[in-house]
């Protein structure tokens, strides 16, 4: 009878050894290859160890093939992705084709009332979230207060275009390698038009006006365009139309850019010791104004790279699984433990504004949340879009780029600003009229 009990206990646990692990499912990520989605990356261990059923593999992209990538996968139903990065530009035109599913089931700690209430109504349709933000940002003037200091220079609460060219010229030093402005360059409607729309719309323009006509040659893109190729001609630095965001930061954290206006993720950067050389001589002011009365929600922008799962993905329950981890609040905490709290993902959620372990590390804490609390995408009187640095419809992603490619001609110096803002209003004008906004 004993041996009985022994050979029955034998061939169970060979059942048990010969029996298949539990299935795990792979999702694929395609992403944007910026320091926290890196750093999202070598953190992956910690999820799938919680999740050993679920298994991560990432597409890291630059920001201009990222867009044309997971734009092209998900007309099609490509399903090449599992979880896509998108921006707010994305989510109220795709969640309202029926190209996004609903991310309703992140998570019972998830705490969505949590997030930042400018950015869940930016990725929200119909009060449905759609996709699940990373980091957020709005846009800030950095500068180099050592440089100031010794220019004589003291950086306004509210600075002004007129101010920022006074000072590009003061501490701009080439000998020494220092630049007294570096700005975007590079073409794409994400690139060089989310800065410069940006800034068109400091000179009171819009893209287009309430008839959707395009404003191009209008006075304010005429002055803002030619201030732009002046100020980065004379103090930007050499190759200034191939730069984007990550070209600037690297120029930045070497020290060799006086001032810098972008998103404000870029702060956590520049002020790290393990990233940045100058990490102790960096202020954060508003965006400029380039009209004489700044209105009160200055000349903000309001973006959010985030994390969707397209409708053509077979495996969305792992993908909400992922991204409910990705974008809680356990997440940033995890990030404040590895990296230190300065470096968490900033503008997605209220509590992490109001811990002090954030706000005394982050001396850009408070900058950032007046500047994302300050910039409305809404539609006005004389904006018929929904959109600052970009106008949310279908047709902007490719006109943005074309235009883009204009105005970095003019930069380059292959074209003049007069005949870059011609060319802009005849491609708008174009496809305006293709599309039926304009007859």
């Amino acid at each position: 009878m004993r041996f009985t009990k022994m050979a029955a206990g034998a061939i169970s646990l060979l059942a048990v050894a010969a029996a298949p692990a539990a299935a795990q499912t792979t999702i694929t990520i395609g992403t944007v290859n910026n320091s926290d989605m890196i750093r999202m990356q070598g953190l992956t261990n910690v999820f799938e160890e919680a999740h050993p059923d679920i298994k991560v593999n990432w597409v890291t992209l630059e920001e201009n093939i990222l867009r044309q990538r997971v734009t092209t996968d998900i007309a099609t139903g490509g399903g090449q992705f599992d979880i896509m990065t998108i921006g707010t530009y994305e989510v109220p035109i795709w969640a309202k084709q029926d190209w996004l599913k609903p991310l309703d089931d992140l998570g019972e700690n998830y705490d969505y009332d949590d997030l930042i209430p400018a950015i869940r109504s930016a990725l929200s349709v119909d009060g449905t979230l759609y996709a699940a933000p990373f980091y957020a940002e709005s846009v800030l003037t950095l500068y180099r207060k050592d440089l100031f200091e010794k220019a004589g220079l003291e950086m306004p609460e509210q600075p002004t275009w007129d101010f920022i060219a006074e000072a590009a010229e003061k501490v701009t030093d080439k000998d020494a390698g220092v630049y007294g402005i570096c700005l975007r360059g590079k073409p794409g409607w994400g690139e060089n038009m989310g800065f410069l729309g940006n800034m068109a719309r400091s000179f009171g323009a819009n893209y287009f006006n309430a008839d959707w006509q395009p404003q191009f040659e209008s006075e304010g893109w005429k002055e803002a365009i030619t201030l732009y190729v002046d100020l980065m001609t004379k103090y930007g630095p050499p190759g200034a139309a191939s730069n984007g965001f990550n070209e600037n930061l690297s120029l930045f954290s070497q020290g060799k850019c006086g001032m810098w206006m972008d998103a404000s993720v870029a702060a956590s950067f520049v002020t790290d010791p393990d990233q940045s050389q100058v990490p102790d001589q960096v202020g954060f002011a508003p965006a400029p104004c380039g009209v004489e009365n700044c209105p009160n929600d200055g000349f903000n922008w309001l973006w959010a790279w985030s994390l969707a799962v397209p409708a053509s993905s077979e495996k969305a329950d792992a993908a909400q699984t992922f991204i409910g981890w990705a974008t809680s609040k356990e997440y940033l905490e995890l990030v404040a433990e590895k990296e230190g709290w300065a470096n968490v993902p900033p503008g997605t959620r209220t509590s992490l504004y109001e811990n002090p372990n954030y706000t005394e590390a982050a001396d850009f804490a408070d900058a950032t949340m007046n500047a994302i609390e300050h910039a409305d995408p809404s539609p006005t009187d004389d904006k018929p879009y929904y959109g600052l640095q970009f106008a949310a419809i279908p047709e902007f992603q490719g006109l943005g780029t074309a235009v883009g490619q204009q105005m970095a001609a003019a930069l380059s110096g292959s074209t003049s600003v007069d005949q870059a803002l011609a060319a802009a209003q005849q491609i708008a004008t174009r496809e305006m009229t293709r599309g039926g906004y304009i007859k």
